[in-house]
């Protein structure tokens, strides 16, 4: 499959949107990692800003960016929001209220709980009545979301907007499943190239033995390993650079999905 990058949207430690951070991936400047500051959507009404989740605004921040960049409307868009694990907070709030004497979950807690949760603030947010996958795949989320993306734009020939986001758990899911730092990505696929477009990727999918592809910087390859959707940051990388190279990602079963990335 052949697709152009219309627009990238990004947040990270030390990664403040594509704008900032495509020079500090493209190693042009200093990679310094810092909190990340996640605000309420201004696209959502007053009642639906005061219901958002970080793992909402991490979503619809990237989402809105990459959007915003590739000077498309939002609400024509389809969308595939991935995610190893969605709002680790919200279920283990209820958890806790569910092993508690009280056993009362409130309805905000509730919807904001399951995993499509991001997307349906994104279409209210857009607003968009186009459709929307949401997909979980563990470690894998990334790769799975951008192979549902791109097929999605090849077989309908439109542009697809891709949502990865993944944010650390408390402590007593992190205990057995720990996320390092908070991450989020988004891209803008579309089947033809535009004015705008940032890249070109070539997408193959099958069985191999071959290593994906690391990081020679440490902080960043700490990054990638630690954050499922951080396993965007090889392709991210090669987009920023300009380069011509061919970038790997280890997806489930022994499959591995191949990039060919080029200048647009």
């Amino acid at each position: 499959m052949k697709l152009f990058v219309e627009g990238i949207g990004l947040c990270g430690p030390g990664l403040d949107g594509w704008t900032r951070g495509a020079p500090i991936l493209a190693g042009r400047t200093p990679y310094a990692a810092a909190p990340v500051t996640l605000v309420p959507s201004v696209l959502l009404p007053p009642a639906e800003r005061r219901r958002m989740t970080d793992t909402v605004k991490l979503a619809l921040a990237v989402g809105g960016e990459a959007v915003a960049l590739a000077g498309s409307a939002a609400e024509s868009l389809p969308s595939v929001f991935t995610s190893s694990g969605g709002d680790g907070v919200t279920i283990t709030s209820i958890l806790e209220i569910l092993a508690s004497a009280q056993r009362d979950v409130s309805p905000t807690r509730f919807h904001n709980s399951v995993h499509n949760a991001p997307s349906g603030y994104w279409s209210i947010a857009t607003p968009s009545r186009e459709s929307s996958t949401s997909l979980c795949a563990f470690d894998y989320s990334f790769g799975a979301g951008l192979l549902e993306a791109a097929a999605l734009a090849v077989t309908e020939e439109r542009p697809v907007l891709l949502v990865s986001y993944d944010m650390p758990y408390p402590a007593t899911l992190n205990a057995v499943r720990p996320i390092g730092s908070i991450f989020g990505t988004a891209l803008v696929l579309s089947p033809e190239a535009g004015a705008r477009s940032l890249a070109a990727l070539t997408l193959s999918f099958g069985p191999s033995d071959a290593a994906e592809t690391t990081l020679p910087a440490p902080s960043l390859e700490k990054l990638r390993v630690k954050n499922p959707s951080a396993r965007a940051l090889p392709l991210l990388i090669a987009i920023a650079e300009g380069a011509s190279r061919q970038v790997t990602i280890r997806m489930m079963a022994g499959n591995l999905l191949t990039i060919g990335v080029a200048p647009a």
